[in-house]
């Protein structure tokens, strides 16, 4: 019987090590996803396999994660196995395009682009669908991208309007005490929108778009009872809504437009009777047409690197948590 090599070069040490994983746990898994036996040396993978399209496969596919790591610099087996299908479905080039495409330059010159693969997908779902759900953890760039897209439609002049939205949820602090109107009460809220705007716009080109409507900035109570045309609309926060305030968002949308929908569902701040309109509305609107959910992962994280560690010890914990209770409740029956 045949036995079919195929050899992948790889001089970098660092590379290497990203490539094989912890514990060759990445090594491992490619090995039971193309069907190969993988033999490491110090500059070089060598790839065995009785079929010869799996070993060709598997060459090629380490030959994309080598890319794909120069851009990222992390990789786990769920990145692995994107590339994997994107390769089999001949996609892999259009990815690999959009990690050196430039979504918006900031106004001192800076390129925004996404750095990560779940970010990728993320750019293409905003380019080809009207309504995008991006769902994940802090510092995984959902809504930093979101504006950037928005930016970029708006001058190119796909739509008219850039509308940014969020639930005025308390978190843990109450504002009620604050002086001034409603517009000054909720401006905290949204400030986290205001500074995103201003690094990629401009102070001065950003308050002068306000002034003039294109740009508006306000909670989400002020949505209702609006048709959004040739707009496009940013919904923050979003696991901060009820189902009402999200059906309502939704069916804002009118001709031309565009929606965003970006929350973390780990940080729902709402009362503990009410539920979040997010987890609901990810489930019950997943099959249709025009819509796509992407959700982003903690390995999307694009800020300082303890902020991923953070992230794990939060899960750790909760999952710790959860087992207790379960355990108290077996007790219990």
């Amino acid at each position: 019987m045949n036995i079919y090599k195929e050899r992948v070069e790889i001089y970098d040490q660092n590379l290497m090590m990203t490539i094989l994983g912890k514990l060759d746990e990445n090594l491992k898994f490619i090995e039971k996803l193309c069907f190969v036996k993988l033999s490491v040396s110090d500059t070089a993978i060598d790839i065995f396999s009785k079929q010869e399209t799996n070993s060709k496969l598997c060459a090629e596919l380490i030959e994309n994660l080598k890319y794909i790591i120069t851009r990222q610099r992390k990789l786990d087996t769920k990145d692995i196995k994107l590339i994997y299908d994107l390769i089999k479905t001949k996609q892999i080039d259009e990815i690999k395009d959009v990690f050196d495409e430039v979504v918006v330059r900031t106004a001192s010159g800076k390129s925004i682009r996404p750095k990560t693969i779940g970010q990728i997908q993320y750019v293409n779902s905003m380019k080809k669908n009207d309504i995008v759900f991006g769902v994940g953890p802090a510092g995984t760039g959902k809504t930093y991208l979101a504006m950037a897209m928005a930016v970029n439609a708006f001058k190119k002049k796909e739509v008219s309007r850039i509308i940014l939205t969020r639930p005025a949820v308390e978190a843990g602090e109450s504002l009620g005490f604050l002086p001034g109107d409603l517009q000054m009460k909720v401006d905290p809220y949204l400030r986290p929108l205001y500074d995103a705007l201003f690094e990629i716009m401009g102070f001065d080109n950003f308050n002068k778009l306000v002034e003039n409507n294109v740009i508006e900035v306000a909670p989400l109570a002020y949505m209702r009872g609006r048709t959004l045309d040739s707009s496009y609309v940013i919904l923050d926060e979003a696991q901060n809504t009820t189902n009402e305030q999200m059906k309502m968002f939704l069916t804002r949308l009118g001709y031309g437009s565009k929606a965003i929908i970006t929350g973390d569902i780990t940080q729902i701040d709402l009362p503990g009777n009410k539920q979040s309109g997010l987890k609901t509305v990810t489930r019950i609107l997943k099959d249709i047409k025009g819509l796509d959910i992407i959700y982003l992962t903690k390995n999307d994280i694009v800020r300082h690197a303890l902020v991923q560690n953070i992230i794990d010890a939060y899960e750790r914990y909760e999952k710790e948590k959860n087992k207790r209770y379960e355990n108290k409740s077996k007790k219990k029956t």
